[in-house]
């Protein structure tokens, strides 16, 4: 696959895109929920009370989960993917930007190659489906940025990039008061992102918050899997 898209020259860059979904349509007040899980030797921990009140107020969700933090977390991906409100997805092998050139993000550095860049995703693509029994569907890139010849090379090989409408934690770095605000932006059709791996961050606490707040607002949240994501 790699040789495929060798020599090709990137002329797009970023989280937003076009190949990459960041909405659903709808014609009701529906939001989605999407939760990164990093991994490496700050992000391996697990936000359990993230994810019980997730399972405590029904609210689904689309687990985005690194390599790295799968094999710091054995068993766990198995547990996850078992539970019918979650839904599994690629975060990439080393936790880096989607690149053909070593474009950087935040201060990581891409991926240098097409080579490379297949490697980041396929190698965990057949991670989680060896350990689900079901091949991820959506790619995320860590830092969630990509050059567009890293956006094709998802696309050919058989995933869709799932960008954000609405950046619920910042890196997990938000209180929840914050974490709160955010959402509170969303529309409908909105695809918010935040983290699972910190569980020392406001994330858990501002969506307790946030959820009950948009529902009584007439949101819901929804699973992505009957939706026409754009």
């Amino acid at each position: 696959m790699g040789a495929r898209f060798a020599g090709q020259r990137p002329t797009g860059w970023g989280s937003a895109m076009p190949g990459i979904a960041s909405r659903f349509l709808t014609a009701g007040k529906e939001v989605a929920l999407t939760l990164d899980a990093c991994g490496g030797p700050r992000g391996a921990a697990v936000d359990e009370a993230l994810l019980g009140t997730l399972r405590r107020l029904h609210v689904p969700a689309v687990l985005f989960v690194n390599a790295r933090w799968i094999d710091a977390n054995p068993g766990l991906v198995e547990r996850l993917a078992a539970d019918p409100l979650f839904e599994i997805a690629n975060h990439g092998t080393r936790h880096v930007p989607l690149s053909v050139s070593g474009r950087a993000a935040y201060g990581i550095t891409g991926t240098v190659s097409a080579q490379q860049a297949v490697d980041e995703v396929w190698d965990n693509h057949t991670k989680i489906a060896a350990l689900t029994g079901t091949e991820p569907r959506w790619f995320r890139p860590g830092t969630a940025h990509y050059d567009d010849v890293g956006v094709g090379i998802v696309g050919a090989l058989g995933e869709r990039c799932l960008g954000f409408t609405v950046n619920g934690d910042h890196g997990a770095t938000s209180s929840a008061g914050a974490v709160r605000a955010a959402l509170s932006s969303a529309v409908p059709g909105s695809i918010v992102i935040a983290h699972f791996n910190q569980p020392q961050s406001g994330t858990a606490a501002g969506m307790a918050q946030a959820i009950p707040a948009l529902r009584s607002t007439g949101y819901e949240f929804v699973a992505l899997d009957e939706r026409t994501v754009v």
